[in-house]
């Protein structure tokens, strides 16, 4: 059988040393994550992430470079392949509405991500600190995004 691979989008946002972090409830249990979310069909990965960090935190995400793409192979079916940005992010003029599943934002330091009573939404969330803060950074011109209409006019050879 096929495994799923599920494209999604990261962000990490530093400031002073703090991490924009979003608690969410999945299930029954609260856990911690960067602003990050699905990509959905027809948008650029760009498009997806500047949606999601305004979604998940009523911040304005402004992308500066890709931090790296991860392939995260967490179940025998389920994959996923996340492409994580850095960045700045304007807060909100007034009192965000979160999406749905969102408690609260929070700066967190790594350190205190941590934390033993702090579950993470997964490995991937301290991987792309660390990678951030180990000076992992791409241009973000090494994206492409062919948008179908593309394709279309395309010769093949």
């Amino acid at each position: 059988m096929q495994a799923r691979i599920d494209v999604t989008v990261a962000a990490v946002v530093e400031q002073s040393g703090r991490y924009l972090l979003v608690e969410e409830r999945v299930g029954d249990t609260l856990v911690f994550n960067q602003p990050a979310g699905h990509l959905e069909p027809g948008e650029s990965l760009l498009e997806a992430i500047v949606r999601e960090v305004g979604e998940e935190t009523g911040f304005a995400f402004h992308p500066h470079a890709l931090v790296g793409v991860y392939l995260w192979q967490c179940a025998a079916e389920r994959s996923y392949l996340r492409a994580c940005f850095m960045g700045r992010a304007d807060p909100p003029a007034a009192a965000p509405r979160l999406d749905e599943g969102i408690v609260a934002t929070h700066w967190l330091t790594r350190e205190q991500l941590l934390h033993p009573k702090r579950a993470l939404r997964s490995p991937l969330v301290l991987r792309c600190i660390d990678d951030f803060r180990g000076g992992a950074s791409f241009p973000l011109e090494c994206l492409r995004h062919v948008a179908p209409e593309e394709l279309a006019t395309a010769k093949l050879a």
